[in-house]
């Protein structure tokens, strides 16, 4: 082989690879976005329904509380399967489960619509970044790794926002069908394009599960729990705040969501700057910063430029602790960290659907206008929780 030949064959290699990677990014946003989508749907879908807001936030706690449960052992156990045929089976479940709930015409179909992508999802969340890294070998697989994790980071921050102004102009039940179509197409374009790679040893959970002996790891887990509850008592209705109490119209409330999580890039900015430093002293600082934004909420609500001044410092407090809790915990271990990394996203998932709860009750016995006050008491009590933590470290 001429050398001209060995270039060409090596570009096309490298190209090859850089569109398995950007499939993989874009199936991981599609993924993450069926988790997040359903909050800027909820008033909407609330009223078509005929259920309450509060009934609504439930499929919220369901979804988190079934990723919670069956992440990591469906992680474990799915892990060593041919990765090209598990993602792409993966992407079919999603399109399935997203058209079962463009037709739903009750509270319990479109529950079991939200149950089994659930299942699914951590299931790629744990091995995509590592397929990544696998296809694009050793002197690249951070890069390789970071796309991958943009993609969910996109979903975190844009998909409820660009999900709301979707819905807006074509319905709730044409959101969920726009992604149930979008996942069939990443399925056929993971089929064509994405090669095969090499099967990973079966994981022995067993083995790996002595970090759940480990006082300071699970003061961490518990601490996640937490704070991903304080985030999201008010966050799960942030889309009925912004209509009720801040008088935002209906059309506009997408345009809000989006404000919301692009001002949330600082935080994921400042956020990985700050956990650099110390994790824990990062997760104090956002902590205090989230109850301020969430508790000013309603005083401020028509208050203009101040009003928006706070909402941005609850967006950038609230983003900066997905990355900042998610190191806090896998560097409280010294082995096992991929275990570690799923077991808080269990924990956030935990916490994603208590917050629903709360939220929820929040809203029948003292008032939507109360959720900012609530939710700013729960971060304080995260605050609490920070020297007890430190406490523990070996």
């Amino acid at each position: 082989m001429s050398a001209y030949e060995s270039l060409t064959q090596a570009a096309s290699s490298t190209k090859g690879v850089g569109l398995s990677i950007a499939i993989l990014a874009s199936s991981a946003f599609l993924i993450v976005t069926t988790e997040f989508l359903i909050v800027g749907l909820l008033p909407a879908l609330a009223r078509d329904l005929g259920i309450s807001i509060s009934v609504a936030g439930q499929l919220v706690t369901l979804f988190a509380f079934t990723v919670m449960i069956f992440g990591p052992p469906l992680t474990a156990a799915l892990s060593h399967l041919d990765r090209k045929k598990l993602f792409i089976s993966i992407l079919l479940i999603f399109a399935a489960a997203n058209a079962l709930a463009a037709v739903s015409d009750s509270f319990w179909l479109l529950a079991v619509a939200r149950v089994v992508p659930a299942l699914a999802l951590p299931v790629f969340w744990g091995t995509a970044s590592e397929t990544a890294g696998q296809l694009a070998g050793p002197q690249r697989s951070g890069q390789a790794i970071s796309k991958v994790y943009l993609g969910i980071s996109a979903a975190m921050l844009f998909g409820i926002p660009v999900g709301t102004v979707v819905s807006n102009a074509i319905g709730w039940r044409g959101a969920f069908w726009l992604l149930a179509g979008l996942s069939l197409i990443m399925a056929i374009a993971m089929s064509v394009y994405m090669p095969t790679v090499a099967r990973t040893a079966k994981v022995d959970f067993f083995k790996q599960a002595r970090i759940f002996k480990e006082p300071y790891f699970l003061a961490n887990v518990f601490l996640s729990v937490v704070v991903f509850t304080a985030m999201f008592t008010a966050y799960t209705y942030l889309a009925d705040v912004l209509e009720r109490v801040a008088g935002v119209a209906p059309e506009n409330v997408g345009w809000w969501l989006l404000a919301f999580g692009a001002i949330g890039l600082v935080g994921n900015w400042i956020g990985g700057k700050a956990v650099d430093k110390s994790p824990i002293k990062a997760t104090a600082l956002f902590l205090v910063l989230l109850s301020i934004g969430m508790a000013a909420i309603a005083p401020l609500a028509h208050a203009g430029l101040i009003f928006c001044a706070a909402l941005g410092l609850w967006g950038i407090a609230n983003t900066a602790l997905y990355p900042v809790s998610q190191v806090r915990v896998m560097s409280s271990v010294s082995h096992s960290q991929a275990l570690a990394g799923t077991t808080n996203v269990s924990a956030a998932n935990a916490g994603i659907g208590i917050g629903a709860i709360v939220g929820g009750m929040t809203i029948p016995s003292l008032g939507v206008e109360y959720l900012g006050y609530v939710a700013s008491a729960v971060a304080v009590i995260a605050l609490a929780l920070v020297p007890i933590v430190r406490k523990v470290a070996p």
